[in-house]
């Protein structure tokens, strides 16, 4: 290719005439799906975006405790309701490496309230891959090493400390294992049932369809917050943390699917009628191998953009429950388990770090949207 003065391009091979004139276009409709759609997802920057940073979320899950500084239930009763304390390079203009000023804790007589003072005069350096609070890597492989960890004598707090002293940033950290992966539980619970009644419905019709219609207007007419405090409210106080953290995942689940059940219903509907379908059942295909190698992959793209549409809303669903004090309990950590200790106005307006737990609940939330609406645009490359 050259460029002329008037700034167009030309090419300067020599002119074929048994060249095909659309192959480049042909090429790209011969594409395989997945290369149309991964081409289309690029140009939308927000999902891109989105995508890559929620990959790193969870990631990040099995190796938590690697990155969080303290436990999730390490108290220090000297430093309750403390500080976010800041990370510093420079010490009367000298480069020491990353470390904070010590800050001991007074009582305000005036006030009766803790006050924290820094000495600003004895930089404390912090450890890097150290030893701290025991924990299991990925949940299997027990072990004490941190990524890094506070000075001897000293805390590290970056985001503050709690009611108790607990690091909140740590805490965080643990309780995004359990509110990240609450709603891939409850969303394969959703899919499965959503998928299930909602071919049979699609695909049989007759009976079989007016009975899961009236169970699914039934289900959908339900109001959904008493429900969900009625059956978290069912869930026995003396279960573990593990035990209550999948039941409110799979109530979760079941209360979700009505909604896809419907979409996948209509697609059936319109899609049975096709004469592949036809053809298919011509040939003695069963009834479970149409739907499995015939309707279901001619919308998956819809379900894949309905999964990322709707695990945002499981997360907040399980925030919902725990902050109302229904869904996972302590010492079970999540993030709707850390806002129950925020309900209190008066404490927020002291204390505001103790609300920090819900940015990490809008990012992931909008996260999934962006997702979503880029995949939903994505996934039908042939609409432009």
């Amino acid at each position: 290719m050259s460029r002329l003065p008037d700034g167009r391009y030309v090419d300067d091979a020599p002119f074929d005439p048994q060249a095909a004139l659309q192959e480049l276009e042909r090429k790209d409709l011969d594409a395989p799906n997945w290369v149309l759609v991964w081409r289309k997802f690029k140009t939308h920057r927000l999902g891109l975006i989105s995508g890559i940073f929620l990959l790193l979320c969870y990631l990040m899950l099995p190796f938590a405790g690697f990155i969080a500084p303290y436990g999730p239930n390490d108290r220090n009763g000297e430093h309750l309701y403390a500080p976010p304390q800041s990370i510093n390079w420079f010490h009367d203009g000298e480069f020491i490496g990353p470390f904070v000023y010590p800050t001991v804790a007074e009582a305000d007589l005036e006030t009766f309230q803790w006050k924290f003072v820094t000495d600003t005069d004895d930089p404390r350096k912090i450890r890097f891959f150290c030893e701290g609070s025991e924990y299991k890597l990925a949940g299997l492989i027990p072990t004490d090493t941190h990524l890094f960890c506070p000075p001897e004598g000293t805390t590290l707090f970056l985001w503050g400390s709690d009611r108790l002293g607990r690091d909140v940033f740590s805490r965080i950290l643990y309780g995004a294992q359990l509110s990240l992966t609450v709603g891939l539980i409850g969303i394969s619970v959703s899919f499965f049932l959503g998928i299930l009644f909602g071919s049979l419905a699609g695909y049989f019709g007759g009976r079989i369809d007016w009975v899961i219609n009236r169970v699914i207007e039934i289900l959908r007419s339900l109001p959904e917050l008493p429900l969900w405090l009625a059956l978290s409210a069912a869930v026995p106080s003396n279960w573990s943390p593990v035990a209550v953290f999948f039941i409110i995942s799979i109530i979760l689940g079941i209360l979700d699917w009505p909604g896809l059940a419907r979409s996948v219903r209509a697609k059936f509907l319109s899609l049975r009628e096709e004469e592949y379908v036809r053809a298919a059942e011509m040939m003695g295909a069963s009834s479970g191998r149409v739907i499995r190698k015939h309707l279901l992959p001619n919308f998956m793209s819809h379900l894949i953009a309905s999964a990322t549409l709707s695990i945002p809303a499981m997360i907040l669903g399980e925030t919902a429950l725990s902050f109302l004090g229904l869904g996972l309990r302590a010492p079970a950590v999540s993030w709707g388990v850390m806002l129950n200790d925020a309900q209190n106005l008066a404490s927020i307006e002291i204390y505001p770090w103790t609300a920090i737990p819900m940015l990490p609940i809008i990012v992931v939330v909008l996260a999934f949207n962006f997702l979503g609406d880029g995949l939903r645009d994505s996934l039908d490359p042939y609409q432009q």
